[in-house]
């Protein structure tokens, strides 16, 4: 793959649309999801067939998920363009008081969707995703995943539009001719012995989609999420001989697309992006949030019998980063929690709802939703080496007997910067994008390739115009680096934290935060 410098991107990308102005434009977009597949895990032993597609398109060597960087929170990224504040998906587990008071929800579950949906009048999705808005325009779309962030991408009714869009999710679809059909070709969802793996669940859910939701006709839009690498990962880490074995299965679901992309004839007039929804960590420390608070002496607790009380602390875990909601927003147990923390050495980054020393808004990071909590930490990392030689370390919200080696959902670089690879008509060739891009960007991009511009400028994230050849692709007017950093003096030193934050054209992505206590 070529190299160029930021400035050159723009100078070759002007130059590549006025001599391929008159290419046609894609008229199919396929995206493929390899859960938690690190960027740097992409070669041409391990992943051939994205390694050749890097090679025919365009690889983005500063991609980033959205923080907490977690499945849920960039899947959702990925399907509305728009920050979690506004989504209002910001973690894989959430309190949610209005659909349960006591304990935290999976933000993916069906059940929580519905009754989020219930409680909101429809909303339980602060955006609208890809899928709906193109089903407002009459145009069809696929979506099979094998993990149930698919649903967040198209959960709704299946009338109008819609009812010709088929959704799959872990195995099951919400239309009984989809369902009968997906029995009779592909067979049973594998759940049982040997075949209980994620592996087999990602072949299946590929040939569901290529087999079944593609029977008729390949749609302008198809979604698929394959599970891996990202569930063998946790189990084993990043870079075991299981994970890489699952990245190799990942890539062959990869092909079996772009294969049948050649037999149908429309290799050459489909777009074809593979991304990642986050990056991955070893875990080097597992720390047991909710209980260091309670050694600390705060009321804290991982669930709220009978309701969260004044005063209390409800902590919810999500591997490398923590939400920590206080009971009636209590004032003083906040700042008390904020200074607990600012002397932890499992502390990296702390955000918090009302302005307090020593951390960063919630609004830095974009996830200042409405029902977001008093304050969010993204636990402490280190750029060592795993016993498989994989860089990357994160102290983890995990309780001591948990079989994790490997979690993300920090600010750590390794959990920040996922993978996105693009070809087809549309894009450039052979080209490496040095330019900042994430979750956020999909969408707009997409909707931007099939026409609907009005829609793709209304989002949060931007339009990835360096790297296309359409002629009238948008072209790049600011791009910025900044380091915020936070203090606080404290009893033994001074807290300082800091976020890497990269802009262009006005959006922000986010690179790394740390933080430590320097002694007196």
């Amino acid at each position: 793959m070529k190299f160029y410098s930021t400035g050159l991107i723009v100078l070759f990308a002007g130059l590549t649309r006025l001599a391929l102005a008159d290419v046609a434009p894609a008229r199919h977009l396929v995206v493929v999801v390899f859960d938690g597949m690190r960027p740097d895990f992409v070669s041409a032993e391990t992943t051939p067939n994205l390694w050749q597609l890097a090679q025919r398109g365009v690889f983005f060597a500063h991609h980033h998920p959205v923080f907490l960087s977690s499945t849920e929170v960039n899947g959702t990224a990925i399907a509305t363009g728009a920050y979690p504040a506004h989504s209002l998906i910001i973690s894989n587990n959430d309190f949610r008081p209005a659909i349960d008071a006591q304990k935290f929800v999976e933000t993916q579950n069906p059940e929580t969707i519905r009754r989020g949906d219930a409680v909101t009048g429809g909303h339980y999705l602060g955006a609208a995703t890809l899928a709906e808005i193109l089903h407002a325009h009459g145009v069809a779309t696929a979506i099979a995943g094998s993990k149930q962030v698919a649903l967040l991408h198209d959960r709704g009714e299946r009338t109008g539009a819609a009812a010709s869009s088929p959704v799959v999710f872990e195995g099951k679809a919400g239309i009984k001719a989809v369902s009968d059909s997906l029995a009779a070709t592909v067979g049973s969802w594998p759940v049982n012995g040997v075949n209980d793996d994620k592996s087999a669940r990602d072949v299946w859910t590929t040939r569901a989609l290529l087999e079944v939701l593609w029977q008729k006709e390949v749609p302008a839009y198809s979604l698929l999420w394959l599970a891996e690498p990202d569930s063998t990962q946790h189990v084993t880490g990043p870079g075991s001989a299981a994970s890489l074995a699952a990245i190799r299965s990942a890539d062959n679901n990869l092909g079996r697309v772009l294969a049948e992309l050649e037999r149908r004839g429309l290799r050459d007039s489909t777009d074809v992006l593979v991304v990642s929804d986050h990056g991955f960590s070893t875990i080097g420390r597992k720390v047991d949030v909710a209980v260091e608070l309670s050694k600390a002496g705060f009321d804290a607790k991982r669930a709220a019998l009978g309701g969260l009380k004044a005063g209390e602390v409800l902590a919810v875990s999500n591997g490398g980063g923590t939400l920590l909601y206080v009971g009636d927003h209590d004032a003083g147990v906040c700042r008390r929690l904020a200074a607990y923390l600012q002397t932890q050495d499992w502390t990296g980054v702390i955000f918090s709802r009302e302005a307090l020393e020593g951390t960063f808004p919630l609004a830095e990071a974009h996830i200042d939703s409405p029902q977001a909590p008093d304050l969010i930490v993204s636990l402490r990392w280190t750029r060592g080496l795993s016993s498989t030689g994989a860089p990357g370390l994160q102290d983890s919200d995990l309780a001591a007997t948990s079989p994790k080696v490997g979690n993300h959902a920090s600010l750590s670089p390794y959990d920040m910067h996922n993978t996105l690879v693009a070809a087809g008509p549309d894009f450039r060739s052979g080209v490496t994008d040095t330019l900042p891009s994430a979750s956020t960007d999909l969408a707009p991009t997409l909707l931007w390739l099939l026409g609907f511009h009005a829609e793709a400028g209304k989002m949060d994230g931007r339009v990835l115009g360096e790297a296309l050849v359409l002629p009238d692709a948008l072209s790049l007017r600011s791009y910025d680096l900044k380091r915020l950093s936070a203090r606080a003096a404290v009893a033994t030193g001074v807290w300082e934290q800091y976020l890497q934050v990269s802009e262009v054209n006005g959006v922000r992505y986010l690179d790394e935060g740390n933080g430590a206590l320097q002694p007196r």
